[in-house]
């Protein structure tokens, strides 16, 4: 009698240590994304869905569109997180992080962001408390200082992410002051909330997660309040020293972290550093023969 009573005491055990391993699997999985689920779009809301007015780049495509576009590239691409400093700036197309993802959108639309960024904090220093000392390699891979330069060059918007006809395509979206940044998706949640396109190292690069941070920054990006001499057009040939991993150039890579602390498991902890203070490891080059 007593055998039998222990053995049902161990297969209750047993079987509520498994209700809750499941349970903990489909809750994590749906935290990221992974549970399938139906997506909804602008229409679904009766919300109208704003296209730029401008085509910079010229391919039929307006500004917004083709930031999306951009950040869905690089979302789909599934880029490794890692926040190496690279000689020319630019990570090889398999290595990047949230603020990656922005330039990389950018890109698709024509503009060289990491050169405007450069230009304004050229012009106007006092605006970039965060840059001591300016390098073209990596201020526009910070966080803080993209969110200078929107807010500069583009219109602000609601932080209210229940105001969901606010929050369109190809806006920039900052969380938790200055600690993450991302680019809105066209897709939506139940409830109207878009998705966030964005890197932080978790499985799903495009997912339903405005509502886990605080939103700090909503911008919508307007080229025609950017001056002539901060405006800067993407250039392949430019670009550059882009890390191919097939060319012999110089490459100096320094791991530094581009984000801030683990934010809504959006990502690796750390705070950005400049090369050669203490905080930079993990050094590696690639010298031409």
């Amino acid at each position: 009698m007593y055998r039998k009573m222990s053995k049902r005491k161990f297969l209750l055990v047993f079987a509520i240590i498994g209700v809750i391993l499941i349970s903990a699997g489909v809750i994590a999985a749906d935290h990221y994304g992974l549970l399938p689920g139906r997506t909804y779009t602008a229409a679904d809301f009766d919300i109208e869905t704003v296209y730029s007015e401008i085509d910079f780049n010229g391919n039929g495509v307006d500004d917004y569109t083709d930031i999306l576009l951009g950040a869905r590239k690089d979302a789909e691409n599934h880029p490794t997180y890692d926040g190496s400093y690279y000689d020319g700036g630019y990570p090889p197309d398999n290595i990047g992080v949230c603020t990656d993802v922005i330039w990389r959108a950018f890109k698709n639309a024509g503009y060289c962001l990491r050169d405007m960024i450069d230009n304004d904090a050229a012009a106007r220093p006092e605006a970039y408390p965060n840059i001591k000392r300016r390098d073209k390699n990596i201020d526009f891979r910070r966080v803080g200082n993209l969110h200078v330069f929107f807010a500069e060059y583009a219109t602000p918007l609601t932080l209210d992410i229940n105001d969901i006809g606010q929050w369109q395509p190809g806006d920039i979206v900052i969380f938790d002051n200055d600690k993450h940044i991302g680019i809105v998706s066209d897709k939506r949640n139940r409830f109207g909330h878009p998705y966030i396109i964005h890197n932080g190292g978790q499985p799903k690069r495009e997912e339903d997660c405005l509502y886990r941070s605080n939103v700090t920054g909503h911008y919508r990006f307007d080229a025609s309040k950017i001056p002539e001499e901060i405006l800067v057009k993407w250039s392949d040939f430019a670009a550059h020293r882009q890390y191919d991993g097939g060319t012999h150039h110089r490459l100096f890579a320094l791991r530094v972290s581009l984000c801030g602390p683990n934010l809504m498991f959006f990502g690796a902890p750390g705070f950005l550093s400049h090369p050669g203070s203490s905080l930079v490891t993990n050094k590696r080059c690639r010298i031409d023969p």
